[in-house]
């Protein structure tokens, strides 16, 4: 049974109404994809129909496998494999993959998302892949009917004034600079 819409009066006696806010996670190195695994996971275990979008990766980590196993839950990621951006901008295969991605989170709005994670949606707009009005028309849709997490690298002032909420994550020390590489089950 999926969790109900709520409102009520927050500080100044502002109305505050839930799902329906916009999360920025966003910083350089780790950590904002599991802030936004740990939001889809606990709107799951409430009940809320949660949609996680993957723009800008593949579907290869492996929270994502347990992420399908839970209830009302949807993964939606366009293309099994997402090539890393180079030096050289934008191409094609990136732009399909965002506009596609961006179209399956519409679709999940109206399909009737409670909660959405748009995992990587602010590297599109730093990358210069989907321009602002596109998000700012997703995050207008979702206002007051569907909670929404944005996450990436870097976030410009003009997204910063339409979310409800900012956290960035700043890494402080990794392993990979010493040379380590990605470990499977730690960083993806």
């Amino acid at each position: 049974m999926a969790a109900a819409l709520y409102s009520h009066k927050g500080e100044g006696g502002s109305i505050i109404q839930g799902p329906g806010l916009v999360h920025a996670v966003y910083g350089q190195g780790v950590g904002k994809t599991s802030r936004c695994v740990g939001l889809a996971v606990r709107a799951s275990g409430a009940g809320f129909k949660v949609a996680w979008i993957q723009f800008m990766k593949e579907d290869g980590s492996s929270e994502v496998k347990v992420m399908k196993k839970l209830d009302n839950f949807g993964f939606y990621c366009p293309q099994d494999k997402h090539p890393w951006l180079t030096d050289k901008g934008a191409e094609a295969v990136h732009i399909q993959h965002a506009e596609a991605a961006m179209g399956l989170a519409f679709k999940a709005l109206q399909e009737g998302a409670q909660v959405m994670i748009c995992d990587e949606i602010l590297n599109t707009l730093f990358f210069q892949v989907l321009r602002h009005e596109q998000v700012a028309e997703l995050i207008q849709a979702c206002r007051g009917k569907c909670e929404l997490a944005l996450s990436g690298s870097a976030v410009s002032p003009e997204m910063l004034d339409l979310v409800d909420y900012a956290t960035e994550l700043k890494q402080v020390k990794h392993p990979y600079y010493q040379g380590q590489t990605a470990r499977l089950g730690i960083e993806f």
